[in-house]
């Protein structure tokens, strides 16, 4: 529980907005956890958890008839480690421009994005949480990916050389 709570609490608070309807999602798959045998998620515990705190959202969507989400940066604050005070001011606002690009992309290229960078699940754990096909995944990513390095393109553009987001290559 100590190992996987903070990444999805993170995980259910941005499908379902607020952080005590998401605690409450992250403990039900807890208790459906419990009632599991160990031998049964052997090798596959993560996706496991994963996809009840997915379904457990979708159900709670549907039974509400509600769907908020939270913000990018709630998301990535709940549970997550509070940066060091000699991080630079550049990259923070780094990290905010990418939350903030995060939330221009559509909710499926977020989802599967935050699921493969935050979690570091594989495109198989991801496909399978979500029912899409490995290549749809894979294309969602890549589509992600592109747009949010046009976006970090036009800023560093506008920002000049100090950006820490310049393509490194010659």
């Amino acid at each position: 529980m100590e190992r996987h709570e903070g990444e999805l609490l993170r995980y259910a608070l941005s499908l379902v907005g607020d952080l005590p309807s998401a605690e409450d999602v992250v403990q039900n798959a807890f208790f459906k956890l419990c009632k599991q045998e160990p031998a049964s998620l052997r090798g596959r515990l993560v996706p496991w958890l994963f996809t009840v705190v997915r379904n457990e959202a979708l159900d709670r969507h549907r039974k509400e008839g509600r769907w908020s989400r939270a913000s990018e940066g709630e998301a990535a604050d709940v549970a997550g480690e509070s940066p060091s005070p000699s991080e630079s001011v550049e990259t923070r606002d780094d990290a905010g421009h990418l939350r903030t690009m995060l939330a221009t992309l559509p909710p499926n290229q977020r989802e599967v994005v935050r699921l493969k960078f935050q979690n570091q699940l594989s495109y198989r754990e991801i496909s399978q949480l979500t029912r899409l096909t490995e290549t749809n995944v894979g294309f969602l990513l890549h589509t992600a990916i592109k747009t949010l390095r046009r976006h970090f393109e036009r800023l560093d553009a506008r920002s000049g050389p100090s950006s820490a987001w310049r393509d490194p290559r010659p």
